[in-house]
């Protein structure tokens, strides 16, 4: 009988303890990759905002160097026709800059109040 109570008590199996710690090991592990993921995602939300934005304002740029030097005109912040309507955009024309019979055009689009992209040429006449 003394050896049938030696078998029972000397199992293989895991203690409570040792089951706790995996599992707060796991727990960590998993909580980083969250954080991580979270952060992954934000960069490419902003990733794609700036992306929409520099095509907006490559787009307009565009369409000043299309139209006669003297069409380059200024244009106020207003808000684009966009995907999510988030975006504006400014357009400012300073005439002899650099130099004289020269224009310094800067389109600029704008979203959530602070971030902004900003594209710079100048027209020659």
């Amino acid at each position: 009988m003394g050896e049938k109570v030696r078998k029972f008590i000397n199992n293989n199996g895991f203690t409570l303890i040792e089951v706790l710690v995996a599992m707060v090991i796991l727990s960590v592990g998993l909580l980083g990759t969250a954080a991580l993921i979270t952060g992954i995602i934000n960069s490419n939300k902003l990733s794609n905002r700036i992306t929409t934005a520099t095509t907006l304002a490559q787009d307009k740029m565009e369409e000043i160097k299309s139209v006669s030097y003297s069409n380059a005109v200024s244009e106020i912040r207003a808000f684009l026709p966009s995907p999510d309507n988030k975006y504006e955009r400014e357009v400012t024309v300073v005439d002899d800059s650099p130099a004289g019979n020269m224009k310094t055009v800067t389109v600029a689009v704008f979203w959530e109040s602070s971030k902004s992209v900003s594209l710079q040429t100048i027209l020659a006449e």
